[in-house]
């Protein structure tokens, strides 16, 4: 071995001892001091610009939760929001349009998770930051498109969002400075800051005021010039771009907003003028055969077409989907009782494999892009013997009183699902999404490799920085060879 390479080896390996012990310390110099003397102001000041050029190029947020309904049932993330700032977390909903955390003052706000988190409320008194959206300022607006009824100039901005699951949330718009992972580097990011507008939660109802599942709020990824993701790309600091991977194995996974460049996805075209991300399905295979559908059951229109949410568990289809569809998966098992629990779910017992009992189910989309869903995606277990269907008979119904198709995390873990709101597409393909993907930081052309998490287990740091250290030891090797 080359003697240079032995003294790289081993001092990769003291950094991942450090890592591993959670003290790792290196000597920071400034870059614009030339022996001793520092260099130009002017220097100083192009540095500046570029840096502030790509500020949030590329965002990585770390995810935590998992799809199985009978586990977590959702992915949230971990934010940072105010001055001193606090963590918060907030489930990932590509079905809503706005950021919204509990406040201090709510009524009917959990104060207790059974998700091993501990709550936090938001007080915009405590942050040096935070400002109250007025009524009649630009925000509130252009979200309600136009001037509110009765404003003046010392009232809140409010707002209301009902959830397809009946729960709901209300309060009033707050201005405060959101703190995110700007990814700086191979498994490396920095914190960077942006002021947000976003909902101050003064009043829940439904499971958004329960403790089995209580997070801080919703992070909504949705469309509208409300959003985070809109907000951020109308200041010019981010493309509108963004993609997740939902670990359906390990929980977590990965959330990035940026160009991602590997891998590559097949995408499909959105439909447009649409409150959702929807697409149009043209086809649905079970086992290899194409079910006989009417010819309208996936109609597009307003509200209509196949939704892609992450926001919701399960997986949603018109019953004239859902009948036919579970009548052939259930062909190859003419002797499986089935039996309901909770009133909702079609259960029943089975102690082999269900990847080798069952059919995989294809859904066909417009630009020849499909997606597979195999036996342990659209089964979950509820003991050691009894498995449960995650598909649901719609009764999500567009203005005319037509069932609508919604696709949640049941389908869509274990892919990388790719939102292109610059083109107007949306895509997938199948990932391990507890490795990494690349994004390109625009501003620079650098391709960086993101990596997965899973908030809340405790070896999630130590495995990052062990990531990051062998990365480096690998492209120090090739340097040296």
């Amino acid at each position: 071995m080359d003697p240079r390479l032995s003294v790289l080896v081993a001092a990769i390996l003291i950094g991942l001892v450090s890592a591993a012990s959670g003290n790792v310390v290196f000597e920071v110099q400034n870059k614009f001091r030339v022996d001793g003397r520092s260099s130009s102001l002017s220097a100083m000041r192009s540095y500046d610009a570029r840096r502030h050029g790509r500020l949030l190029s590329a965002i990585n947020l770390q995810l935590g939760g998992n799809g199985d309904p009978s586990e977590t049932g959702l992915y949230f993330a971990r934010i940072s929001i105010g001055t001193p700032p606090k963590d918060y977390y907030v489930q990932v909903d590509t079905g809503s349009d706005i950021l919204w955390v509990n406040c201090a003052g709510c009524s009917k706000c959990p104060v207790k998770s059974d998700l091993g988190i501990e709550l936090t409320l938001y007080n915009v008194e405590e942050s040096s930051t935070g400002v109250m959206v007025k009524c009649d300022q630009g925000f509130c607006t252009s979200t309600y498109n136009g001037p509110l009824p009765n404003c003046k100039p010392d009232l809140l901005c409010q707002y209301s969002v009902v959830y397809g699951d009946g729960s709901s949330t209300s309060g009033y718009f707050v201005n405060d400075t959101v703190h995110l992972d700007r990814v700086t580097g191979n498994l490396q990011s920095s914190t960077s800051n942006r002021s947000i507008v976003f909902g101050c939660g003064s009043r829940q109802s439904g499971e958004l005021g329960s403790s089995s599942a209580a997070l801080d709020g919703i992070l909504g990824f949705g469309q509208a010039n409300s959003s985070v993701l809109s907000q951020l790309a109308s200041s010019g600091k981010v493309k509108k771009i963004f993609a997740h991977c939902l670990d359906g194995k390990k929980g977590g996974g990965i959330f990035a907003i940026g160009d991602i460049v590997q891998p590559k996805v097949k995408t499909t075209p959105l439909v447009p003028n649409q409150p959702h991300y929807n697409v149009v399905m043209k086809a649905v295979e079970v086992g290899g055969d194409v079910l006989q559908l009417p010819t309208d059951v996936f109609d597009t229109g307003y509200q209509k077409g196949t939704i892609i949410d992450s926001g919701t568990t399960l997986a949603y289809l018109p019953q004239e989907v859902y009948d036919p569809m579970l009548k052939k998966i259930l062909a190859k098992q003419p002797q499986i009782k089935l039996h309901t629990v909770e009133e909702q779910f079609t259960c029943f017992k089975y102690l082999e494999s269900v990847d080798d009992g069952f059919p995989e189910v294809t859904f066909h989309f417009e630009g020849s892009l499909t997606m597979k869903v195999y036996p342990h995606e659209y089964l979950f277990q509820i003991s050691d013997e009894a498995w449960c269907f995650g598909w649901q008979s719609s009764g999500l119904q567009s203005k005319d009183g037509k069932d609508m198709t919604l696709l949640g995390d049941l389908v869509l873990s274990d892919k990388l699902v790719l939102y292109d709101l610059e083109n107007q597409a949306i895509g997938w393909t199948e990932y391990n999404c507890s490795s990494t993907i690349k994004v390109i930081d625009d501003s620079t052309g650098a391709v960086y490799s993101v990596g997965a998490h899973n908030i809340g287990s405790t070896s999630t740091l130590i495995i990052g920085r062990i990531q990051t250290f062998l990365l480096l030891l690998i492209s120090m090797m090739h340097a040296l060879l």
